[in-house]
């Protein structure tokens, strides 16, 4: 009987290293017993995953986060801020690395191996990284907010109006650059050309994450919670939450059903408190992190049906958006009146969208994705659901560029409209 035991204690320790860790609660610790304990950033690129560490470089997922390989060759700072994405035209994506003290590094192929890319930037200390079209925007600890229009080639410094030099964050809304930093929130609408001080309402001015959700922007504070503007930052609103009781310091959003009808959509908010959702544009927040054993979280990532976090002491988790959101799907005000498709978002897109639609009843619900010829290139729903609103996300990594279609099929309601793959 010893040995038997020994033995079962020997293959359940073999298996525990082999497997990612599970918790009751739905997350799942996906970097499991490699070097990426203090994950401090996230990207995503179709089906690949990047994590940035503290330490350890990067490291890539391509098979939704249940093992990791590190890609650091030729990454000579091994301390990862911030990391962004951008296609490259080919059918594969240009990712960019900002480091601690080595400036921007450059991989064409999925990480394998690394360039650095700093001609004309004099700050190599990078806290974020942000593609706008064929904008790479950088800022820096300490020289403000750089841009490069020749994928990280060359750089020029665009502070005129930022009286601020460290610039933690960056978002767009159409021509609506804004740049988050410890001095407060700026505008620019000339590609960073020139900046205005959009701080208004700000009680807090470390602004460290963005999101936008429709027409409204959230700003992400050190030591002041959330705070959202719905006139393109002129003004802002505080959301007075305390994310953890004591300690309201935000560090990155992510946006779920952003085509989903105002008040729908899912916002994730990390703190040093956990994981916390909305449904209702931050009026309330609901706690998501039982099970989550580091609460320290520092990046969000949202990936096909999943989002990811990256945590401060224990590398990165990941848990199904249905566990979490399963009440954005039924209006706030009630059931749906009518069936409705909506056009996907965003559109054209690279390499995943989100397409929403909703039912007034039960219905036999089939959602098809077809190319340009009418063959149907994949089917996202086939099932009875109830009524309510629905998101779901397309992924076109394996496809190539063009124009396709989709089409909702429910009881006797049928629509269709067009998207565009553009890589």
């Amino acid at each position: 009987m010893k040995k038997a035991f020994l033995f079962f204690t020997f293959c359940s320790f073999f298996l525990s290293l082999l497997y990612p860790t599970r918790s009751d609660a739905g997350w799942i610790q996906t970097s499991v017993n490699i070097r990426m304990d203090t994950c401090l950033c996230l990207a995503v690129n179709g089906t690949n995953i990047f994590a940035g560490t503290y330490g350890g470089g990067v490291f890539l997922s391509t098979d939704n986060g249940m093992s990791w390989t590190g890609v650091s060759t030729g990454l000579t700072d091994s301390l990862v801020n911030t990391l962004a994405v951008s296609p490259n035209g080919a059918g594969g994506a240009n990712i960019f690395a900002g480091t601690e003290g080595g400036g921007v590094f450059l991989s064409t192929n999925n990480g394998t191996n690394w360039t650095a890319v700093n001609s004309g930037l004099t700050s190599s200390l990078i806290r974020a990284l942000f593609v706008s079209g064929t904008n790479l925007y950088a800022g820096t600890e300490d020289d403000g907010a750089f841009l490069s229009t020749d994928n990280g080639t060359s750089w020029t410094a665009v502070d005129s109006g930022l009286t601020v030099n460290l610039v933690d964050a960056f978002a767009v809304n159409g021509t609506n650059l804004y740049a988050g930093t410890d001095g407060g929130a700026f505008l620019s609408t000339h590609n960073g050309t020139s900046w205005t001080d959009v701080s208004s309402g700000l009680t807090n001015l470390n602004v460290y994450a963005f999101a936008f959700s429709g027409a409204s922007l959230y700003a992400g504070t050190h030591g002041g919670g959330t705070f959202l503007s719905t006139n393109d930052g002129t003004s802002w609103t505080n959301l007075t939450y305390d994310f953890n009781g004591n300690n309201p310091n935000v560090y990155a959003f992510a946006v779920s059903g952003t085509n989903l009808p105002a008040g729908q959509a899912s916002l994730f908010a990390a703190t040093y408190g956990g994981v916390f959702l909305s449904t209702n544009n931050g009026t309330s927040w609901t706690a998501v992190s039982s099970g989550l054993s580091d609460a320290s979280v520092n990046a969000l990532a949202l990936s096909g049906t999943n989002l990811f976090v990256g945590t401060e002491g224990s590398g990165v988790w990941k848990r199904p958006l249905s566990q979490m959101v399963t009440s954005v799907n039924q209006a706030p005000t009630g059931l749906p009146e009518k069936f409705a498709l909506y056009q996907n978002y965003p559109n054209p897109f690279n390499p995943t969208t989100e397409i929403s639609y909703q039912l007034s009843a039960v219905s036999n619900v089939t959602l098809k994705i077809h190319d340009i010829l009418g063959r149907e290139v994949t089917a996202l729903v086939n099932e009875k659901q109830e009524p309510g609103s629905y998101s779901m996300t397309f992924d076109g990594s394996r496809l190539a560029s063009g124009l396709y279609f989709y089409r909702l099929v429910a009881g006797n309601y049928s629509a269709t409209k067009r998207l565009v793959l553009m890589k």
